[in-house]
């Protein structure tokens, strides 16, 4: 991928920061973590703003009401607005990154345009409803069953980890509709509105004290067959488009963020005392930190060889398992070092604190790194498509 920012590029980067200087300051401190009717208005208000000002969607096609930006612009519009601070994705994420390029590629045009435009106005919430209590690294094998009643499906089952499920409008549902066909074969990708009668939503209260997280149960849910993507059966094969997305590309803007707080920790690192220095005098420490910013540097160059790639096949490939596995061992070690710099602060979160010396946000990132090797597909699963799609060895029994 050639990284030379071009006239047009250049323009677009300058356009941007003005926007962003204009913009910002106007937004206000976001809302309390557990007020999920303001969090919904805040990131939704955000979404309009970027829709308005023709920055959503900004490397999702013209014809569907992207920019139809180069994947070069799409990583300025990342880096510019990270950078800056502004709003993350939020509970727009499934939407934004998962399902709207799943539809972009896979839906009819009835669907394509019934849910789209509404995503990049911020107008619709969608959760993800395929992790089950028994099936997660072996997805396949998931139970909630669907079966076709005339222009329906009945929907029974159980989902798990469903982020912002309780306040999401649609789902992107993966159900056996066959369950004697082999197991990667009798699946099928829904759309499911999140208000149908049957749907009960319990939120899950995580080791951070977040609740983003939920359990929902299907009884006898009345899907339209008109809200299938793809074919009766042929879900396994719309998911992997899902996950390519979810893997490859839908991670950039934390691994920014993420680089921004490697840059934090150097400076906290400078301030805590340490037998009578500070903890940068530590040579250890200092090389540390180094080597993490080495590694998210490579990791960086690969993430825009998967966005380079994206733009030519319209998926990002299995480099995103790369990224993926590496990643979330990089982040683990980071926040290992965090703690060992912290000592004992870092037992403690930064609300329970309220001293910015405590680098609070880093002792939450060292729990939330906990899930790192889990979200998005395990990193046993990340090891076995990486060794069997780029490495060509035998598919495990």
């Amino acid at each position: 991928m050639d990284i030379r920012f071009s006239a047009d590029e250049i323009a677009f980067r300058d356009e941007l920061r003005a926007w962003l200087r204009e913009v910002l300051p106007t937004l206000g401190d976001p809302p309390d973590r557990d007020d999920w009717t303001a969090r919904r208005e805040w990131d939704m208000g955000w979404q309009r703003k970027l829709y308005d000002a023709g920055y959503a969607g900004i490397n999702w096609p013209s014809e569907f009401g992207g920019r139809g930006s180069t994947p070069t612009e799409h990583l300025i519009f990342l880096e510019e607005t990270t950078r800056k601070g502004a709003p993350y994705v939020g509970m727009n994420f499934v939407a934004q990154l998962h399902a709207g390029p799943t539809l972009i590629l896979e839906a009819t045009p009835e669907q394509q345009a019934r849910h789209l435009p509404a995503m990049l106005k911020g107008e619709e919430v969608w959760c993800q409803g395929f992790s089950e209590p028994n099936a997660g690294s072996d997805l396949a094998s998931l139970s909630t069953r669907a079966i076709r009643d005339g222009d329906h499906y009945v929907v029974t089952g159980q989902k798990i980890w469903t982020s912002f499920g309780h306040v999401a409008d649609y789902c992107e549902l993966l159900v056996r509709t066959d369950p004697d066909a082999p197991k990667h074969r009798g699946i099928t990708w829904l759309i499911c509105p999140m208000d149908l009668p049957g749907i009960e939503v319990r939120p899950i209260t995580t080791v951070a004290g977040s609740s983003e997280f939920c359990e929902v149960f299907f009884d006898e849910v009345r899907i339209p067959v008109e809200n299938r993507v793809g074919d009766e059966n042929d879900g396994w094969r719309v998911a992997m488009v899902t996950f390519s997305f979810e893997r490859g590309t839908a991670f950039i803007s934390e691994l920014l963020g993420t680089m921004n707080q490697l840059a934090d920790m150097a400076e906290l690192a400078s301030q805590i005392p340490r037998n009578g220095s500070t903890a940068w005098d530590d040579d250890e420490i200092r090389r540390e930190i180094g080597r993490l910013q080495a590694e998210y540097d490579a990791l960086w160059a690969l993430t825009k060889r998967v966005v380079s790639q994206a733009q030519r096949t319209g998926m990002p490939g299995p480099g995103g398992s790369v990224f993926k596995l590496y990643y979330a061992e990089v982040k683990k070690r980071m926040a290992d070092l965090a703690h060992r710099m912290l000592e004992r602060d870092a037992l403690v979160l930064a609300e329970d604190v309220g001293d910015e010396q405590t680098g609070g946000d880093m002792v939450a990132s060292r729990l939330y790194v906990l899930s790192l090797s889990i979200a998005a597909g395990t990193s046993q699963i990340q090891k076995n498509i990486i060794g069997e799609r780029i490495l060509g060895l035998p598919k495990e029994r």
